[in-house]
């Protein structure tokens, strides 16, 4: 699956960027979320590692990666899933 599912979220993010954003910067926006994506990831797997090594299990690794979980979850509960209202362009009179 990884294969066949590795980069089906990209064209749906950088919708999303664009619809909140516009296009104008999509490339250079595009490259900040990515690449703070593949900081966390980078991070995220040497952090468990390290945990690993320290500790000779996973435990602490699980309920820090709940607790993230968790916290993501909490911190997008108050977002605002309306439509974003767009100015459209109107000819000058």
């Amino acid at each position: 699956a990884m294969g066949l599912l590795w980069l089906s979220t990209v064209p749906l993010t950088n919708g999303l960027v664009a619809q909140i954003f516009g296009v104008k910067y999509l490339a250079m926006l595009s490259g900040f979320v990515f690449f703070s994506h593949q900081l966390g990831s980078f991070l995220g797997v040497w952090l468990g590692g390290f945990i690993f090594d320290r500790t000779g299990a996973y435990d602490i690794v699980w309920v820090i990666s709940i607790a993230l979980g968790v916290l993501a979850a909490l911190v997008n509960l108050p977002v605002d899933e309306r439509p974003l209202a767009r100015l459209s362009a109107q000819p000058t009179r």
